[in-house]
């Protein structure tokens, strides 16, 4: 990525909404339609308009909720689902629903609420739709027939046909209402402090990452022609040829569709296509049959469903072929010479910054036993996201890191560092931390501002009631607030290098020291020196995407050694 290209603000946080609502998608869609959940469709629904309602009390800034929709639906090409495209249309008809409605009416209790049953109502017509365009315009005289059933069998009326899918789409009308509720809710209560981040997971990273990263085709815009031509072409066939013209060219398409594409298959695998295949044709040959007035047989109900069942066959992997396709870099580059221009950079960054994402999800059964305090967790960490978005695009790279076990002298080595670059001229300023001892038992750290020789306890082993812990160690309020200052942006306008001990484990759940890294990465160019304990190296690598930094071990490095390799990389005071 080129570090000269800048975003808005506006991108920059539409980045982080899409990333968050693509993260619930991936993760939580993943996981219902694996299960099977009836009306799954809505939960994920809900989620998405509860955290675009909620983080539009935090954000106010005109045009978020579409563009979050349109880098949520165009990140869904990750997701593990072989159907991607109904649901990018989805994502993105429910986010411009939801910005239409907020728009005309307002960011108000009206606005949220009627925005979210359009959003809501979207759901619902997209899934009539769909088997409309799957099944044909017989769907509806089979649905007739199976209302004019049903009126037989139980003895009763109906004042209309389609009340049945009225009632269904109330049902649907009162998610979005409560869905709009809970946002509201959550928008006004979200906690403005930070919530602790969970412990970044590397394995779920790096899975996402291989997901997102191993392509399975070469694109071509050619065969994306070719796949919305074929689909179009047996479509036809159907409606004015005989079955044997259609049958031939559809199952032609679907054969080349299967050799190019290695899953293009695998939509049909599911048991839920077979449960509608049979139950479709057993019912068109009975029902139409019996119910329509054209004197159709037994035979020509079962060709019927046969038919229906077939062009569903080739629509729901057509569309999973085409989604594919649209994945082409090509498409997403096209959007440069647009108004969209900024897009093809927020959308990369929502990328790179989904692994970290999905790590940090909280598990499916959190979701599900504390749904409201998971996103108002989520809504009150969105500066954390705001600002790792932000490092995703800085990319520092002067980075020395320091590395070793527990024991191993990272502090003592960090400190002699420290002597030397003073002593050789250079603005140095940071924190280092050296333990307490008494009578050689570790009873706590020390925080050294690098710049003035003040110091301040940090942390101890004594509880005092209201000190954050890290493992036995309780940490001083008023020394964070000092070491914190010590690593303030502010203080360091003049500092030619910065060094900070220790970023680990607390700092990876976006607590003690992390806050002032990411402020200096995004805002400075000077050189970083880190001390970090082995177990997280990898982890703090990716969580701050430092690119190639030195790495010198602490256990087998003596200072001068040290000083010499850091000299080597960024060299003497008159040119940092």
């Amino acid at each position: 990525m080129n570090p000269d290209r800048k975003l808005s603000i506006t991108w920059l946080k539409a980045a982080v909404v899409g990333c968050l609502w693509a993260s619930s998608e991936i993760v939580l869609g993943s996981f219902l339609h694996n299960l099977r959940v009836p009306f799954s469709s809505i939960f994920l629904t809900s989620i998405g308009i509860i955290l675009l309602v909620s983080i539009s009390f935090k954000w106010k800034d005109k045009g978020l909720i579409w563009r979050s929709g349109l880098i949520c639906a165009l990140m869904k090409s990750v997701s593990p689902s072989a159907v991607i495209f109904g649901p990018m249309i989805a994502i993105l008809s429910e986010a411009l629903l939801l910005e239409f409605s907020v728009r005309l009416i307002g960011k108000n209790m009206v606005g949220f609420l009627i925005g979210s049953l359009l959003a809501m109502s979207w759901n619902f017509m997209q899934k009539i739709a769909n088997y409309l365009i799957f099944y044909g315009f017989n769907i509806l005289d089979l649905y007739a027939s199976m209302v004019k059933f049903a009126e037989k069998q139980l003895h009763m009326h109906f004042d209309t046909v389609w009340m049945p899918i009225i009632v269904l789409w109330i049902f649907y009308l009162f998610f979005g209402l409560v869905s709009a509720g809970i946002g509201i809710y959550i928008g006004k209560t979200a906690l403005a402090k930070s919530i602790p981040m969970l412990s970044a997971d590397k394995t779920r990273m790096a899975d996402i990452k291989s997901k997102s990263k191993t392509p399975e085709i070469s694109y071509s815009l050619l065969w994306l022609s070719f796949n919305f031509m074929g689909m179009i072409l047996v479509l036809v066939l159907m409606n004015f040829t005989g079955i044997y013209w259609w049958l031939a060219a559809g199952i032609s398409m679907i054969t080349i569709w299967a050799v190019r594409y290695k899953s293009a298959l695998k939509p049909l695998m599911k048991p839920k296509f077979w449960i509608f295949f049979v139950a479709i044709t057993m019912l068109s040959s009975f029902l139409f049959a019996r119910f329509q007035s054209d004197g159709l047989t037994l035979a020509d109900g079962l060709l019927i469903g046969l038919q229906m069942n077939f062009r569903a066959a080739l629509m729901v992997v057509g569309f999973s072929v085409v989604g594919k396709e649209l994945s082409n870099p090509l498409i997403r580059n096209f959007f440069i010479r647009t108004s969209f221009r900024q897009l093809p950079l927020a959308l990369e960054i929502a990328f790179e910054t989904l692994p970290f994402v999905i790590a940090n999800v909280p598990p499916v059964k959190d979701v599900f036993r504390k749904p409201v305090g998971v996103i108002r967790q989520i809504v009150a960490q969105s500066e954390f996201w705001l600002e790792k978005v932000a490092l995703t695009m800085k990319k520092k790279s002067n980075v020395i890191i320091i590395t070793g076990e527990i024991g191993s002298g990272k502090t003592t080595l960090i400190s002699g560092i420290s002597s030397r670059l003073q002593e050789s001229g250079f603005r140095t300023g940071g924190i280092v931390a050296p333990a307490i001892y008494e009578q050689e038992n570790k009873t706590g750290y020390t925080a050294i501002d690098i710049a003035t020789g003040n110091k301040m306890q940090l942390s101890q082993i004594t509880e005092i009631e209201g000190m954050p812990r890290v493992g036995k160690y309780f940490f001083l309020s008023e020394a964070l607030d000092f070491g914190r200052n010590a690593l303030s942006v502010e203080r360091n306008l003049e500092s030619q290098i910065v060094l900070i001990d220790e970023i680990g484990a607390w700092e990876l759940q976006g607590q003690g020291w992390a806050s002032s890294l990411n402020e200096l990465i995004i805002n400075c160019e000077m050189p970083l020196i880190i001390t970090v304990r082995k177990s997280f190296l990898e982890l703090v690598i990716e969580n701050w995407i430092l690119q190639n930094p030195l790495i010198i071990q602490a256990h087998t490095t003596s200072v001068n050694d040290a000083f010499e390799e850091i000299i080597k990389s960024i060299g003497t005071p008159e040119f940092v």
